[in-house]
Order: C-alpha cells, then structure tokens, then sequence
C-alpha cells in the first residue's frame, strides 16, 4: 500500500500534525478503533512482546511498557521510514496506552522533522497529549535522539 498519497485529517483523534505538515496518527491499542476512522497504511507497534496481526503493512518494535526501545538502533531507523512514510501515508505509532512510548515516539518524529531535541516533548504534549511522554528516561531518550545522527529529515521538508 505505499505510496497511496492519502494522509490522515488534520484535527482527526491522535492526530499529531508535524511541522513539515506530515500529519501521523498516535494511538493507545487498549480503546478499540474507530469504525469510520481511516486504517493506516503503515504502522509501528512499541510493544514488549508481538501485536497480533494487522491488515495494513506494520512493524513491531519491541519497546516494554515505561521503559526504552530493545534496540536503539533499530529504533531509529524504524521511526526515520515512518516519518518518511508519513510525508503520503496513513503512519501510525501505537503502544498500549497511546502516551508514553507512543508519544515518545511521536516526539522523535518531532525531532526529525526538525523541532530542536530539547522542545520535542513539549511540542507532543501541546498538539498529541498533554500527558505523553511519561518517565525521565523517555525525555532524555528523545533528547539524545537529536544528538544521535542530527535526525534524519533535518533541513529535508518535503
């Protein structure tokens, strides 16, 4: 399905619109989907163990619940592909509850699409949800995602 060239409504629920305009679609899997809600064409699922499966393309990522990704590496290619997706498709990022590893997530989103390191998690709190992000080490994993490689789409808006 890449390459649709559809993007999530702006103002829809979990809707975080990124600065570049890139739009990606946040989301606690315990509350069931919405019925009329578009599918995503891409997910990323922070889960500790495996998602069931899904009938859109996904990737899982393991990343247990209040902590950080497994593999931090993995992680920052994972979230690079699915903030380029997200400039023509449905992204969507999800874990358990749609706030901590979710909206750390989105805030690394945040940072490569060029919101300084430092101001990423603010920027998620005010346009994602006030309370994502929820431990220490989760603002400190996003502030040291801008430090760790300047961010893939940096100064690349498209």
């Amino acid at each position: 399905m890449a390459g649709t060239g559809e993007t999530w409504e702006a103002g829809a629920p979990g809707v975080l619109r990124l600065p570049s305009g890139r739009s990606v679609r946040g989301r606690g899997l315990r509350r069931p989907l919405d019925a009329q809600a578009p599918l995503p064409t891409y997910g990323v699922y922070l889960l500790g163990r495996r998602p069931p499966a899904v009938p859109w393309e996904s990737h899982w990522l393991r990343w247990p619940d209040f902590r950080l990704p497994a593999d931090r590496r993995e992680a920052r290619t994972v979230l690079a592909e699915a903030w380029r997706r997200a400039a023509a498709e449905r992204v969507e990022l999800a874990c358990g509850g749609g706030r901590g590893r979710t909206g750390t997530a989105l805030a690394c989103l945040a940072v490569l699409d060029g919101v300084p390191a430092e101001e990423a998690v603010a920027y998620v709190r005010a346009h994602y949800d006030r309370r994502a992000v929820e431990t220490p080490w989760q603002r400190r994993y996003v502030e040291r995602f801008g430090s760790e490689g300047g961010g893939a789409g940096a100064g690349q808006r498209q």
